[in-house]
């Protein structure tokens, strides 16, 4: 066994140090340049067994997609990741530098480095980031602000991440590496939030708990009704599993102004988001084709 501060110390090695005038790991508290305008704050919690199967996914893809959740969070209200705090909380013969190796890697991709946080024995592996965002000088967007008439848009096909699960628990990883990748591996679409802020988008969301849960969220914040004409669905994925398999953690928003939309995400170099129907003024509809839109989707349930 190896005590706690030599552990932090092994393990802070294994991240990108602060610049001049930042202090991070290994004082009481982290020392950052704070934006010039809006900070956006998110956090969530990673838990193993519930958020993760360990037996599907390693302790590295546990670290990466801690990360990529929050990130997310920050994206959807069109941000940029700045700084991430992670606390830790497991047995003592978790191996902390294969969770640390999968965070260090999403730290790279995301440019969003870790400034500190806590680490703590427990019987459950649970991972807690708090992800910093800068919002830059315009407002971030919410959920609420679509308006009857716009057009809701989403940033990729759905149901990647729930068709892998399925994947991985059936033995046929090898055969969809592209879906079990999806699922050990999800990738917050930063670039794809920024640029419909600035393409218009007047309501945002990730899509973490699945479209039809997600959309809902927003529909109930703006007080528009939804008329969904079709979902876009990843090869292998099924329409249900785009609905309400959850964490594949592409963007959901409205506009007002589709051709402004396909000429910034065109100038972007980014991938077309996807039209798939529009608010309406009554803010009781959920529609889906010609039926309602299934109420599908991830949620705790909690003994209150």
């Amino acid at each position: 066994m190896t005590g706690e501060f030599e552990t932090i110390e092994r393990l802070r090695r294994l991240l990108p140090g602060p610049p001049a005038g930042e202090t991070w790991i290994g004082d009481d508290a982290a020392v950052v340049v704070a934006p010039i305008g809006a900070m956006l704050l998110a956090a969530d919690v990673v838990v193993a067994g519930v958020h993760a199967d360990l037996s599907f996914c390693g302790l590295d893809d546990l670290g990466w997609k801690a990360l990529s959740v929050n990130v997310s969070d920050i994206a959807a209200m069109g941000g940029t990741p700045t700084h991430a705090l992670v606390a830790v909380a497991g047995p003592p013969d978790t191996d902390l530098e294969a969770l640390y190796r999968g965070i260090a890697e999403a730290v790279d991709f995301y440019g969003c480095p870790v400034v500190g946080g806590d680490l703590s024995t427990a019987d459950q592996l649970v991972v807690s980031i708090t992800v910093l965002g800068d919002a830059g000088s315009r407002p971030p967007v919410l959920r609420a602000g679509a308006l009857p008439g716009d057009t809701i848009f989403v940033t990729g096909p759905l149901g990647s991440s729930a068709a892998g699960l399925a994947a991985l628990q059936a033995g046929r990883a090898d055969d969809v590496p592209e879906l079990a990748r999806a699922h050990r591996r999800p990738v917050a679409r930063v670039k794809e939030g920024c640029c419909a802020r600035r393409a218009g988008a007047t309501a945002m969301v990730d899509i973490s708990d699945g479209l039809a849960a997600d959309l809902r969220h927003l529909a109930d914040a703006s007080g528009v009704g939804l008329a969904i004409d079709h979902v876009p669905t990843a090869d292998g994925a099924t329409v249900q599993q785009a609905l309400g398999g959850g964490e594949d953690y592409e963007l959901a928003f409205t506009a007002t102004n589709p051709g402004h939309v396909a000429a910034s995400f065109a100038e972007a170099g980014l991938r077309q988001p996807i039209p798939i129907g529009r608010c309406t003024s009554d803010p009781t509809e959920r529609a889906f084709g010609e039926g309602d839109l299934p109420h599908a989707g991830w949620q705790h349930e909690w003994a209150l």
